[in-house]
């Protein structure tokens, strides 16, 4: 079997390699002043993030035009960066009722490297780019995380992917890194030197979560899955998400519990459809149609309800 594990020179000017001069001494502190250290170091997170703001709206911008156009987002990536973006994919289910096939992951090593760590499968680009080619398709987006920028596996797939006509997108805590291969979008988060060197579940894995739970967000919000700031799209498969369906209708309307109780029993359980219902008069069915008809979009399906001299 051929080797297909890079040099160890290839990560030698990776940020999060390196060793941290303000921690040097971490293991000669007390609980309490480590502890410190660490939140001192995580506060450093947000404004590497808010640097990268104006690429990750690019990013947000090629997946709604991919899930559109009838295409998917892809995450790709291995160890705790691969966790991270399957831990989000997987989400936006119950959050907002996604279809299960607009965010799919895809993580070197597969289901069981996301419990027992597999750390050779991420020196693969081979399978990293057949498992792209095995899914993915021209007008999606495929989305790489590694916090180095030149994971092997994150890197084949980014290859395979422009190879068939999909947009690419990487997240990366190596600004540094030169890239054998162009993506469309490089989200770059220069966190720094881990507090343990090398340790990227740390600072960059913060980091990590950070932009892809706001990416995903930004796209469901984008796509009509939310009105206002209300989860109006999300499944109540337990007894607290229904609750929180009372909850939302009745911030969204004002009115009383039994009120929206009783128009989502009208909507046959359905949040948007009684959201709109209560908003605009209008009986169930006419919400629903309206809902419909602007691709579920509620203030867009209220405005056709409701004349403008009305609102």
């Amino acid at each position: 079997m051929t080797n297909n594990r890079p040099a160890a020179s290839v990560y030698v000017q990776s940020p999060t390699e390196l060793r941290n001069p303000r921690t040097v001494d971490i293991d000669q502190m007390g609980t309490l002043d480590m502890l410190r250290l660490i939140n001192a170091e995580d506060h450093t997170v947000a404004d590497a993030v808010a640097n990268a703001l104006p690429a990750l709206a690019r990013a947000v911008d090629l997946a709604v035009a991919a899930l559109r156009a009838g295409g998917r987002v892809h995450y790709v990536g291995a160890g705790t960066s691969g966790r991270l973006a399957t831990l989000d994919a997987a989400e936006l289910g119950p959050t907002y009722n996604s279809p299960s096939d607009w965010f799919v992951a895809h993580h070197a090593g597969g289901v069981d490297a996301l419990v027992n760590a597999a750390e050779g499968v991420e020196d693969s680009a081979e399978r990293g780019a057949a498992e792209i080619r095995a899914h993915a398709r021209a007008g999606d987006l495929v989305v790489g995380v590694a916090a180095s920028g030149r994971t092997p596996f994150v890197l084949g797939a980014l290859d395979a992917a422009r190879s068939l006509g999909a947009s690419t997108a990487l997240i990366s805590n190596n600004p540094l890194a030169a890239l054998p291969i162009r993506v469309d979008v490089l989200i770059a988060l220069d966190t720094g030197p881990e507090v343990i060197a090398g340790s990227t579940r740390m600072k960059a894995g913060t980091a990590q979560k950070l932009v892809l739970t706001s990416f995903s967000t930004a796209v469901m919000v984008r796509l009509g899955r939310t009105y206002s700031n209300l989860m109006v799209s999300m499944r109540a498969t337990n007894a607290k998400l229904r609750g929180r369906t009372l909850r939302i209708l009745g911030e969204a309307t004002g009115l009383g519990e039994q009120e929206c109780e009783a128009a989502l029993n009208r909507a046959g359980g359905d949040l948007k459809v009684a959201l709109v219902h209560l908003l605009t008069g209008a009986s169930t069915e006419a919400a629903a149609k309206a809902l419909d008809e602007h691709d579920g979009y509620v203030r867009a399906a209220v405005r056709a309800l409701v004349p403008a001299d009305e609102n």
